[in-house]
C-alpha cells in the first residue's frame, strides 16, 4: 500500500480533474499568451503602416489634382489663343499684313481630265489700302556691340542673291541630266 490515501467516489473524479502540479498551466498558457500579444502587435503595426500609406497616397492625390487644376487653366487659355487666331477676321487681317489678296473663282479637275468652272485671276487690291509686305523680323540671340542699345530694335536680314531652282522644279527638270558617276556603295544583290 502506498502512502497516499485512495480517494473513493466524488471525491477521486474530483481529484482526476485537478491537476497535481500548479506550475504546467501556467507554462502551458505562456506560448498562447504570447502568440495572441504578438498578433495584436503585428495587427497594430499593420494598421499604422496602412494608415500612413493610405495619408501619403491623399497628399499625391491632392498634388496631382492640383497640377491638373493649374495645366486645364494652361490649356483652356492656350486654345482661347488659338481660337483667336483662327477667327475670320484675324485670319483676313494677318493675310493683308502679308501681302496676298483673295482669290479668284476656282475650276475643279474631273476625274476623267474635263475641268469644271471657268477659272479667274485674284483681284488685284488698290496700292493706297494695301500694305507694303514686310520682311520677317529676325532677333538676333548675341547683342551686336556697335548697334544703339535699344531693347526692341529688331535685326532685319540682308536681302540675299535670288535662289536657283532645284532639280526637282518643272523648269529644271529638263536641263537635269542623270549623274555620270556610279553610286559609291551599290546595292545588294538578292540571291548571294
Amino acid at each position: 500500500m502506498s502512502g497516499d490515501p485512495e480517494l473513493r467516489g466524488r471525491a477521486a473524479r474530483l481529484a482526476r480533474l485537478i491537476p497535481a502540479g500548479g506550475g504546467g498551466a501556467a507554462a502551458a498558457r505562456t506560448p498562447f499568451v504570447l502568440l495572441v500579444v504578438l498578433l495584436l502587435g503585428g495587427g497594430l503595426i499593420g494598421l499604422l503602416l496602412l494608415n500612413s500609406a493610405l495619408s501619403e497616397g491623399a497628399f499625391r492625390l491632392d498634388d496631382l489634382q492640383r497640377q491638373t487644376k493649374s495645366l486645364t487653366d494652361e490649356e483652356q487659355a492656350l486654345q482661347r489663343d488659338v481660337d483667336a487666331y483662327a477667327a475670320p477676321d484675324a485670319l483676313q487681317r494677318r493675310a493683308r499684313e502679308l501681302g496676298m489678296v483673295p482669290g479668284g473663282d476656282p475650276a475643279f479637275l474631273n476625274p476623267d481630265g474635263t475641268v469644271k468652272g471657268v477659272p479667274s485671276a485674284a483681284a488685284q487690291q488698290p496700292a493706297a489700302n494695301t500694305a507694303a509686305p514686310r520682311p520677317p523680323e529676325v532677333l538676333s540671340p548675341y547683342p551686336d556691340p556697335t548697334a544703339p542699345s535699344s531693347p526692341a530694335a529688331p535685326v532685319r536680314p540682308a536681302p540675299s542673291a535670288p535662289a536657283q531652282p532645284s532639280p526637282a522644279s518643272p523648269s529644271a527638270a529638263g536641263s537635269a541630266t542623270a549623274p555620270s558617276t556610279p553610286p559609291a556603295h551599290p546595292s545588294p544583290t538578292p540571291g548571294r
